[in-house]
């Protein structure tokens, strides 16, 4: 029997997957917990059309990263730390800071969408960030680390 899954499933597929499995392990398990539906022809049209309709969309979010991407290319932050004399700062600079300058430079940009490469950034310097603004669209900002 093939059913079209409703969401990723281990070991069977991924969401939106057409795929065989016996009519037993379909018609008691599958179905009834909702995680997949029946593949007749006329819900294979609906599947097709869905698909299609979250294509377009996709690539629509797709455009609208890569052109906030070629912006933030040209963004560079400073972000300012309390320190000691020599050099090391209390506490560490994380994605919540950066976040907060982008903001301050009018981008809206989602914390947990930040990724530093260093772990912990204890000492002033310069470092890099990536934003990952779509699956597909990845954007590296330098930003400086200066006392307060």
């Amino acid at each position: 029997m093939n059913v079209i899954l409703k969401q990723d499933m281990p070991n069977l597929g991924h969401k939106d997957d057409i795929v065989a499995v016996k009519n037993g392990y379909a018609r008691n398990y599958l179905i009834p917990k909702g995680y997949a539906i029946n593949a007749t022809a006329q819900n294979k049209k609906v599947h097709e059309e869905i698909l299609r309709q979250r294509a377009h969309k996709e690539e629509q979010l797709k455009e609208a990263a890569m052109q906030l991407a070629e912006k933030l290319k040209k963004v560079s932050l400073t972000i300012g730390a309390k320190t000691s004399t020599k050099g090391k700062i209390f506490g560490s600079v994380n994605t919540i800071q950066i976040a907060e300058a982008l903001i301050e430079k009018g981008f809206e940009v989602e914390r947990k969408n930040i990724s530093i490469k260093d772990d912990l950034i204890k000492e002033i310097g310069s470092y890099s960030a990536t934003v990952k603004l779509h699956k597909e669209v990845l954007v590296d900002i330098p930003f400086e680390i200066v006392s307060e």
